[in-house]
């Protein structure tokens, strides 16, 4: 066998041995560890023994997954980001992510090797190679582009919610509150994301810390200007209805200016298929009768 064909079988046998026993080897201890922890406060809380606690010193800790463990750590962080900026679908776990990515990367470099044994050429094993780099970063570009889409409703989505709220706290009610009711009557990932920032607080997080994770999971920079204002009157006692009147004034102006925006762009975005498109087929339809009617009065001729 050439070194190539060598190589190509390395490239299959130790993906497929890797994919076997990842899936065999079920992290069972840490799910056993979860699960213990989150029932020990609820048997501490109906036993009321003191030390109860120190109990579970001695159970092992949760191990990481095999996919975590055999990918950079940076790499992992940066998956992590556009998961939360994805909104974490519940079907796409990150530790699923990591494991789906060999595994459509070692799918695609079978069915290049199948294919390029019929015509065995370098160019061939190239584009094998080619291809297996690119199915291993398609679910990247499938996960960032969803967080995109999602950024996109947020920003079309706020200064609405905004003006829900102010109505709200100048109707009496408290921030959080009214927060919650924007949350209640809206829909899509803004209410999602208030909801889950309402949850952090409600286990115990404080406020300044669940609006800054707000403002980092969605990484949109409107809501981020929205969280620092919120921020600053909490910290310097500005009333919150001016705050929110001002803020949904600029939401609604950098919309409105984000919509001029595309409309400026789009004669330009439409320039190109008109020339290469629309005008060769226009020329054609109005042109070409007349072409050919003049090649057939000058036929006679010559």
């Amino acid at each position: 066998m050439t070194p190539m064909a060598w190589l190509i079988v390395g490239l299959i046998v130790f993906p497929t041995s890797f994919l076997v026993w990842s899936f065999l080897a079920v992290d069972r201890t840490g799910v056993a560890a979860v699960r213990s922890n989150l029932g020990r406060g609820i048997r501490l809380v109906e036993s009321a023994v003191p030390g109860a606690g120190a109990a579970g010193a001695g159970e092992s800790k949760p191990s990481v997954p095999l996919g975590m463990r055999m990918t950079p750590k940076g790499y992992v962080a940066w998956l992590d980001k556009l998961l939360a900026r994805a909104g974490r679908p519940a079907q796409l776990p990150l530790p699923r992510l990591l494991i789906a990515k060999p595994a459509l990367a070692l799918l695609v470099t079978v069915l290049g090797i199948l294919i390029a044994t019929k015509n065995p050429t370098a160019s061939a094993y190239l584009f094998v190679v080619l291809a297996a780099i690119l199915a291993y970063f398609v679910p990247d570009i499938l996960v960032h582009g969803r967080g995109v889409e999602r950024q996109k409703a947020i920003e079309l989505e706020l200064p609405n919610t905004l003006d829900q709220m102010l109505i709200s706290v100048e109707a009496g009610l408290g921030f959080e509150i009214a927060m919650a009711r924007a949350a209640q009557n809206g829909k899509g990932p803004l209410a999602f994301e208030l909801t889950r920032t309402l949850q952090d607080m409600q286990v115990g997080r404080s406020r300044r810390d669940a609006y800054l994770a707000l403002a980092s999971r969605t990484d949109v920079p409107d809501l981020r200007a929205f969280v620092r204002a919120v921020v600053q009157a909490d910290i310097y006692g500005i009333a919150i209805a001016n705050v929110l009147r001002t803020q949904a004034k600029q939401m609604r102006v950098k919309r409105r200016q984000r919509a001029e925006e595309k409309a400026m762009k789009l004669p330009i975005k439409v320039l190109f298929p008109l020339m290469f498109c629309i005008l060769p087929a226009l020329f054609i339809v109005i042109i070409g009768p007349a072409a050919i009617n003049v090649m057939k009065n000058f036929a006679g001729v010559f």
